[in-house]
């Protein structure tokens, strides 16, 4: 009876390995590829998930893309096992994938789990006490089969059955990645995928932007993670956000991102970039929405300087003086 895995298909060399070996042992693989607001692999192009679709349709198994939910963002706001060192949940996101793993397989007729984890690469997520935590707490003791490292590992039920052959299993450890290179050349892997996938939750300077949401908002949504990646942001009132454009991209990305009710100004005598303040606002909060976007054009300092106020179907023109300078406009940027 040939048996059947569900596979963690991040898009990274890692987990394609894990794939392909699981393929080279007869056994029959489905991959479930997760997405994130918190993803680096962002190209104009590609990512994560489109590397994830691409393995698969090389390898010729079949992937279905989950989008992390409003359930996921509590996890961040709240993880039981803490934080790394910035607001990386990684032992709570970890088993909080395996669990939706676990479900997968149930509904698919999957026998086990399969994953690309190397013992000792990822400081949190990959040491062997958590490891240990993350494949109790998801309810796969047993069925999650690590191809990568198993031989560090006591066999599991795949290996004790004889569905994998422990033999033809790897000890990879630690953190370099010559082993998984020299093995893509012997599996005949080509054209690697992203080597290792990032997570935006890590990166000091994206912190304090997560920690900006859950503070003033009372109810998670996955836009306003998704607008992290964008532009800069001040917090210039309780329930008041402004986002201002680096360059034309951002420029787009928020023009499109605009929802009823939300103001986008801009400098009308010159080259400018997108502002676009979002949630309660007032004169107040417009006047000083207006003031911080001056500061990042080439306006005159102390100068009067026509706005344009666009919210809805309603258009009109602001005089506002670009009197803020560096240390003025620290006080509300979000970094």
């Amino acid at each position: 009876m040939k048996r059947k895995a569900i596979a963690l298909l991040s898009g990274g060399l890692d987990s394609t390995l894990a794939v392909k070996m699981m393929l080279d042992m007869d056994i029959e693989v489905e991959a479930l590829n997760f997405t994130s607001p918190f993803c680096t692999c962002t190209g104009k192009n590609s990512g994560c998930k489109s590397e994830a679709v691409r393995v698969a349709q090389e390898f010729n198994i079949p992937i279905k893309v989950v989008h992390k939910g409003l359930d996921y963002l509590n996890i961040v706001r709240n993880p039981q096992h803490g934080y790394g060192k910035g607001v990386n949940p990684c032992v709570d996101c970890r088993i909080y994938l395996l669990r939706k793993a676990k479900e997968y397989m149930q509904e698919s007729g999957a026998d086990f789990v399969i994953t690309g984890e190397v013992l000792g690469q990822r400081p949190m997520s990959q040491r062997r006490d958590s490891l240990r935590v993350i494949e109790r707490e998801s309810g796969l003791e047993g069925l999650l089969l690590r191809p990568l490292s198993a031989q560090h590992f006591e066999p599991t039920i795949p290996e004790r059955e004889g569905w994998v052959d422990r033999e033809k299993l790897l000890s990879i450890k630690g953190r370099s990645r010559k082993d998984q290179f020299q093995l893509a050349d012997e599996l005949d892997v080509k054209n690697y995928p992203c080597p290792a996938g990032g997570c935006l939750l890590t990166e000091p300077s994206f912190v304090p932007k997560v920690r900006d949401v859950f503070d003033h908002c009372d109810e998670l949504n996955q836009r306003d993670f998704r607008l992290l990646k964008i532009g800069r942001h001040f917090r210039i009132g309780e329930r008041t956000k402004v986002i201002i454009g680096r360059d034309e991209n951002d420029n787009r990305l928020l023009e499109a991102a605009i929802q009823p009710g939300e103001t986008a100004i801009t400098w009308l005598d010159g080259n400018t970039p997108l502002g676009a303040v979002m949630g309660m606002q007032d004169d107040i909060c417009l006047e000083l929405a207006a003031r911080i976007l001056l500061r990042y054009t080439k306006a005159e300092a102390g100068t009067d300087c026509r706005i344009k106020v666009q919210c809805d179907t309603t258009d009109q023109v602001r005089t506002v003086t670009n009197s803020m300078n560096d240390a003025a406009v620290s006080a509300y940027i979000i970094s």
